[in-house]
């Protein structure tokens, strides 16, 4: 009989044992993320499970790795010889002497194995250059943008003194010397690396990414934009189609598709932000070198989604960050994507429709 007794206490326990971790295990299931927030007592290296959160496919905000910033070229004859620029998270259109444009494209955390073609300074990239704490990569500089240079301390890797390290030139190409030049980010990182060029940034990124698809449409002052027209000059009109089967807009310059020289892809905008500013010819430049004056403020517009939004700018200093809101006066936020910033001459023709 006291065997019996003590069997069934046995079974009694065991069944409630049992039912305790029924209870448990479906008190877990019920509330999945309870276990996610403790902390074990005394271990400091058992930190909270933190749910994941989207991220942003343009940038790793986690990333310390320093942008870098190359100066591309854009006269006709060697635009169809361009390469590596879809792989920029941003890009800078500004006007150049000849009624030219150069582009300065910028980059960070990518691979690109072919860049350019490269070509030389112009003093007033370089505050676009200070303003992403960008290492700048060019093949030579004029006059002032020489001065410039030293002036700001800029970390720089120019190819008239390191061409045969840190560059190539293309000869296969038929085009002028002078549009063969080319680099790829594992010999600008082995240039950093050996100038002793500081790698790593504290800044945040310029612009504010959303993750989440914005819809421009139901903004303040919303125009449908799905062709964009900007016009430089008489010989550079760039110009964008928005595709809205892949959500971005297909660039062209004079009439013509932008495309890779590797991939024979045409290049494209997730986001376009386009304002004016006052140029001029430089007094007594022989060559007809132009000066900007981008230190101020102004209007222009975000254009993306086949949306455009008016904008104000601000850039107190060259040094400085440009900021970009809202007409509210809100911070811009731009969709998850590269971004085409057009600086056009002011006055100049800006059709959007």
């Amino acid at each position: 009989m006291k065997r019996l007794l003590k069997l069934k206490k046995n079974q009694k326990i065991i069944l409630g044992i049992f039912i305790g971790v029924v209870l448990v295990v479906g008190f877990l299931m019920t509330f999945p993320n309870f276990y996610k927030s403790i902390k074990l007592e005394g271990n400091e290296e058992n930190e909270p499970i933190i749910e994941d959160v989207p991220k942003l496919k343009i940038l790793d905000l986690n990333s310390h790795s320093r942008p870098i910033a190359v100066m591309i070229n854009n006269i006709s004859v060697a635009r169809g010889v361009m390469s590596g620029l879809q792989d920029a998270y941003m890009v800078y259109e500004i006007i150049v002497e000849g009624g030219l444009t150069r582009l300065m494209a910028v980059y960070k955390d990518t691979e690109t194995s072919r860049i350019g073609s490269i070509r030389s300074s112009r003093h007033y990239f370089l505050d676009y250059a200070m303003e992403n704490d960008a290492i700048y990569v060019h093949w030579g500089y004029s006059d002032y943008a020489m001065r410039d240079i030293s002036k700001y301390k800029i970390n720089n890797i120019n190819g008239l003194i390191y061409g045969n390290k840190y560059f190539w030139k293309d000869n296969t190409l038929s085009v002028a010397t002078e549009h063969r030049a080319f680099t790829s980010m594992y010999k600008i990182r082995e240039g950093i690396s050996q100038l002793g060029y500081r790698s790593t940034t504290e800044e945040n990124p310029l612009l504010h990414y959303s993750v989440e698809e914005l819809d421009l449409s139901v903004m303040e002052g919303a125009v449908p934009a799905t062709s964009v027209s900007i016009k430089y000059s008489g010989s550079v009109t760039s110009s964008y189609v928005y595709d809205s089967e892949n959500g971005n807009y297909k660039r062209s310059v004079t009439g013509k598709a932008h495309t890779d020289y590797v991939t024979k892809e045409q290049y494209t905008a997730k986001n376009i932000i386009t304002y004016q500013v006052q140029n001029s010819t430089i007094s007594g430049d022989v060559k007809g070198r132009q000066d900007i004056n981008n230190i101020g403020s102004g209007t222009g517009y975000y254009i993306s989604n086949g949306y455009a939004v008016p904008i104000k700018w601000s850039k107190p200093s060259r040094s400085s960050k440009t900021v970009y809101t809202l007409n509210d006066g809100t911070e811009l936020v731009v969709n998850d994507g590269n971004t085409y910033i057009q600086i056009q001459p002011i006055g100049g023709v800006l059709s959007i429709s």
